[in-house]
């Protein structure tokens, strides 16, 4: 991923909570029918290793965990919130016209080896997880419990799981850092006209974000 120097996002702990607030990863994978991509929910475990490790799950009828080359690294990318800039919102544009427009976007990239985990056990841990992360604010939550055991158990068996211990992991928050400060507040300013939660959203990492210097 192109990196300058000012919307890197080194610090572990933002990169994971874009990842726990943004779960639907594409999982993008090399091997014999050469690259494949899908987008898969899934969970973090920060603890688990280093990095902390990735786990998911496929459909036995997704090729993906059939085709993929075991030596290759996986991508998984997360996408944060993200919105179109136009030029109109910077005082540049009444100065001197000398802008363009451009997106804004916060992501994560991770990679690591694909591990294929097919225990029920780990299945059911991992389905587990994933419901209870996404329930936990509903009034009155979905647990797997709630289903048949007999249902639950046939549907392990059509899956797949799998894992992914982070071994590099890249943020870039691209947010108008390289603005002037007065560029930045137009682009807030406009942001914030819009009713919708992503530009909402971006609006407040561009004013949390402040200027970076150009390395």
């Amino acid at each position: 991923m192109y990196q300058p120097p000012h919307f890197r996002e080194a610090d572990l702990a933002v990169q994971h909570a874009l990842i726990k607030a943004r779960p639907l990863g594409l999982l993008v994978t090399f091997g014999s029918e050469g690259l494949e991509a899908n987008p898969i929910p899934f969970v973090l475990d920060a603890s688990a290793s280093g990095l902390g490790t990735l786990k998911a799950h496929l459909s036995r009828a997704n090729p993906q965990w059939r085709t993929f080359d075991p030596e290759q690294e996986a991508l998984v990318v997360f996408q944060g919130p993200e919105s179109y800039i136009t030029p109109s919102w910077y005082a540049a544009k009444r100065e001197h016209g000398k802008v363009v427009p451009t997106w804004n976007y916060a992501i994560v990239q991770a990679r690591g080896r694909l591990t294929l985990r097919d225990d029920p056990d780990w299945l059911r841990q991992q389905i587990a997880a994933m419901t209870e992360l996404q329930e936990a604010a509903r009034p009155e939550p979905w647990a797997v419990g709630d289903a048949p055991p007999p249902f639950v158990a046939a549907q392990l068996k059509g899956i797949v799981g799998i894992e992914i211990e982070i071994a590099r992991i890249d943020g870039k928050w691209k947010v108008s850092q390289n603005r002037s400060e007065a560029d930045r507040l137009g682009v807030s300013a406009g942001l914030r006209v819009s009713p919708d939660d992503a530009s909402q959203r971006m609006a407040e990492l561009v004013d949390s974000r402040g200027a970076r210097p150009r390395e």
